[in-house]
């Protein structure tokens, strides 16, 4: 059978998840900014007037028992669709900000084994630069490509990055929208035998300019105001970059399995506060199909009976006259002589 090769670019930047500041790492090599004479930095600081140039330095450390070649490029960060997490650009996408603006002295690296590479960076942001946090990643790419067995070869390349926050001199915006609310329902079919669940989705937008930590409260209310659900939601982005989007689900274990409500959805984040909302209407399998039912045929039904009462009456048709009678002849006397 004939073999396919296909070349999957894993940015493993294990220092861009939620967790305590560290060098990014996978095991096999690291990537972090040169130290300063004052402390350790496991992310890059940086902030710029438009118009102006910073100068910094990346290391890449080798932890494997051979040399390691590798493809430096800076790249412009994103939040991930799938849950928020922080991720960059691959070499081959259309850069905008750091990865654009942010050029390595070399951009091919070989590395010794157990050994490390500085390598000097400049970072020219351009003088209509947007204000406001521009993030990204000073990347490792590793040259290798891992095939693997069977039908379809897939090529694995792995490439390691640094952080980059940046941010440019100017007003900055802090403000966050809750967009598209949507609440699903899964009924039992019998109403009282089985669970009633539903699933609550969203999109937390960062519609400013600097990066947002957000928090999400989610209330629900039922029939006359009854408190149905109130939480404060965990599985959101820890760090919201500026205009992205990102499309988050939680589920509601317990709801209502006959209630008429709404769902409201409040994200905070620095000075910003915005809630949207949404209707729900749960009723049961089984109920629904017999209302599918009986309403169309009462609803037939009615519809008939009013238009048997708008009808007006009709009068009988008049009888026709009756004939007259032929009157006799009547007899003259006879006359006497």
């Amino acid at each position: 059978m004939r073999k396919f090769s296909v070349l999957l670019l894993g940015l493993l930047l294990l220092a861009m998840t939620a967790g305590p500041a560290r060098a990014a790492d996978n095991g096999s090599w690291s990537v972090f900014p040169a130290s300063s004479q004052i402390a350790e930095r496991p992310y890059f600081y940086l902030s710029a007037d438009p118009g102006t140039r910073l100068r910094d330095k990346v290391v890449v450390a080798n932890k494997t028992a051979r040399p390691l070649t590798f493809r430096l490029y800076a790249a412009d960060a994103y939040n991930t669709a799938r849950d928020g997490g922080f991720a960059v650009r691959t070499q081959k996408e259309k850069q905008r900000g750091v990865g654009a603006w942010a050029k390595p002295a070399r951009t091919r690296v070989t590395v010794p084994a157990h050994g490390k590479v500085t390598v000097p960076f400049t970072l020219r942001v351009p003088a209509d630069a947007e204000p406001g946090d521009h993030p990204g990643a000073v990347v490792a790419l590793d040259e290798r490509v891992d095939q693997g067995d069977g039908s379809v070869a897939l090529g694995v390349q792995r490439a390691v990055g640094a952080r980059v926050y940046l941010r440019v001199g100017g007003p900055v915006l802090p403000a966050i929208a809750v967009e598209n609310v949507r609440v699903t329902h899964d009924q039992p079919l019998v109403p009282g035998l089985g669970d009633s669940t539903a699933t609550i989705s969203y999109t937390l937008h960062n519609t400013g300019n600097v990066t947002l930590d957000p928090k999400v409260e989610l209330r629900a209310r039922g029939l006359f105001g009854r408190t149905l659900l109130a939480r404060d939601l965990a599985r959101i982005p820890a760090e919201l970059l500026p205009g992205q989007r990102v499309r988050l689900s939680e589920p509601w274990r317990g709801a209502p399995q006959l209630d008429w409500g709404d769902v409201t959805l409040t994200a905070s984040a620095q000075d910003t506060r915005e809630s949207a909302s949404a209707s729900f209407f749960a009723l049961p399998w089984l109920v629904a199909a017999l209302l599918a039912v009986v309403l169309p045929v009462g609803a037939v039904l009615l519809i008939r009976a009013r238009r048997a009462r708008a009808l007006p009456s009709v009068p009988a048709p008049p009888s026709p006259p009756a004939a007259p009678t032929p009157s006799r002849p009547r007899s003259s006397p006879s006359a006497r002589p």
